[in-house]
């Protein structure tokens, strides 16, 4: 073990300034996440309304393809932003800074195009692969994403790297999905269908680009105006190649779930599953949010193990604690919520939301952000280890149960993926850094978890109306779990100085509540 000291070393709080930083960076991102979510869900209504299950399932298995080639064509590099950028601009080195800057986007759009050639000669064969004929036309279309999403995804690596997260929420959570929305649902009402769906999702990604490119240029003119000095690409590569292959296989991961479901059963379970997937993953809002600061924050920091302790802790905590109440929520009123936000015919997937929002909320609160602690501390090798070893778990329990249980198995085989890798980050953190998130704070918002789920079990089990059970769980769980939180002074003082990065007002209802 590279550090074997004890938590009585964890930097103070008050001393950690760049808590701060994640604390009101984190807020910042979190707002554009609820709007980010608000938007995804309006948007999956709207086309679930004005489509069929098939076309909507076609669409999935069409951008789960263009999604995991375009991961080969980023050659993980917009990973080397946030990772390299900050080191620079804590030492001053606003010329490296942007040769870090110009290497990564020329380097991906060279390779991107090549990879949305691809795509273009193959879409035939997929098409025949899957037997289903129009997918080679939503292919043809959706190839032109592949290089936009390559500078799409060095734009909020960016973003993150000069720690200006809101820009970040104007390009990802606010422009995308308005301009996607919009787009989307005047080519449905004028009929084009999938092709609507498709244009729609073409058009919101080009309007956002071409609004955060001018945005990043305002915004890190120091960046810009600075003498470019050449970045070395042998160091990029070694960092971002172990994780380029690491994200084909955690994209892959992601969809190998459409992909099975696709091949063993038809396109209308691909769109159904979907569904399903979407409402659990509302449960990776607080981690998501935390993600973009959280992993530059540590790698400025990785080589004090004292001051990555106090971070990991604080923010696996404020994760947990915001995630449980959601999880509970979810899991609890799986089918009234699709049935109520969809339609019931997408409830069948109850079961599938159960599990993949127990599996999220593992993978939410371990590993850090995202599992972007062993990232932050550069073990990129190790990040590709553990989800090479996960692609294996996924697809097996997959494709041995799909055919079996349908969509349900799918979701167990994701579960058993997102659990593992959970569990895998939190062993390694400690071996070989000796850091890791179990704290009595942690425990006791743990705790406060089980007679929410209780409460919001009888309000379930009592109420037969989809509708008042889909307004009545929400407020029972968070009451009673709020209720607890009080009761075993889950709140410190530390919760008190970081809510004040957020709100002054959350920080004096965080001391109120602790005086008793």
């Amino acid at each position: 073990m590279a550090d074997d000291s004890s938590t009585s070393d964890a930097v103070p709080l008050s001393d950690d300034t760049s808590t701060a930083t994640m604390a009101r960076e984190g807020s910042i991102a979190f707002g554009g996440n609820v709007i980010k979510k608000v938007f995804g869900f309006a948007i999956v209504a709207v086309i679930t309304r004005l489509v069929s299950p098939s076309v909507y399932g076609l669409f999935i298995l069409a951008t789960s393809i263009i999604l995991f080639v375009q991961a080969f064509a980023n050659l993980g590099l917009p990973e080397a932003i946030d990772y390299f950028v900050p080191q620079h601009l804590s030492d001053g080195e606003y010329g490296k800074a942007r040769g870090v800057l110009v290497t990564v986007t020329g380097v991906v759009l060279v390779s991107s195009t090549v990879v949305a050639g691809l795509v273009v000669l193959s879409a035939d064969l997929i098409a025949d692969a899957f037997d289903e004929p129009s997918l080679r036309a939503a292919l043809w279309l959706l190839s032109a994403t592949v290089p936009f999403l390559a500078i799409y995804n060095a734009l909020l690596g960016s973003f993150s790297a000069i720690k200006r997260l809101k820009f970040r929420v104007y390009m990802r959570d606010v422009i995308r999905p308005t301009v996607r929305l919009v787009t989307t649902a005047a080519l449905l009402l004028l009929g084009y269908g999938l092709l609507g769906v498709v244009g729609g999702y073409l058009v919101g990604v080009v309007v956002a680009i071409s609004a955060g490119l001018v945005m990043l240029w305002r915004n890190a003119r120091y960046v810009f105006e600075a003498d470019a000095v050449r970045a070395d690409p042998r160091p990029l590569l070694s960092y971002s190649v172990p994780l380029a292959f690491a994200g084909i296989i955690y994209i892959f991961l992601g969809q190998i779930d459409y992909f099975v479901i696709g091949y063993f059963l038809e396109s209308e379970e691909v769109g159904i599953y979907r569904v399903g997937y979407a409402l659990a993953a509302n449960l990776m809002i607080f981690s998501g949010s935390l993600g973009p600061i959280f992993k530059p924050l540590i790698a400025e920091a990785k080589e004090d193990t004292p001051a990555v302790r106090t971070r990991y802790q604080i923010v696996t905590r404020w994760i947990a604690g915001l995630t449980l109440p959601v999880a509970i929520t979810i899991a609890l009123g799986a089918s009234a919520y699709l049935s109520v936000v969809f339609t019931p015919q997408y409830a069948v997937a109850a079961a599938a939301v159960v599990i993949l929002a127990g599996a999220n909320l593992i993978s939410a609160s371990c590993g850090g952000p995202d599992g972007t602690l062993l990232q932050g501390l550069g073990y990129s090798r190790l990040v590709f280890v553990n989800t090479a070893l996960l692609l294996g778990i996924n697809v097996a329990v997959s494709v041995l149960l799909v055919p079996r249980i349908g969509i349900t198995g799918a979701a167990i085989g994701t579960a058993s993926a997102l659990t593992a890798n959970a569990l895998a980050a939190v062993l390694e953190a400690y071996h070989f850094r000796g850091v890791q998130p179990l704290t009595v704070e942690l425990g006791k918002v743990l705790l406060s978890a089980v007679p929410a789920a209780l409460a919001g079990g009888a309000v379930v089990l009592v109420i037969e109306s989809v509708y008042v059970v889909a307004v009545a769980l929400p407020p029972v769980v968070f009451v009673v779990y709020g209720v607890m939180l009080y009761l075993t002074d889950a709140f410190t003082e530390d919760d008190a100085e970081i809510a004040t990065q957020i709100s002054p007002a959350a920080r004096r209802a965080i001391r109120t509540v602790r005086r008793r």
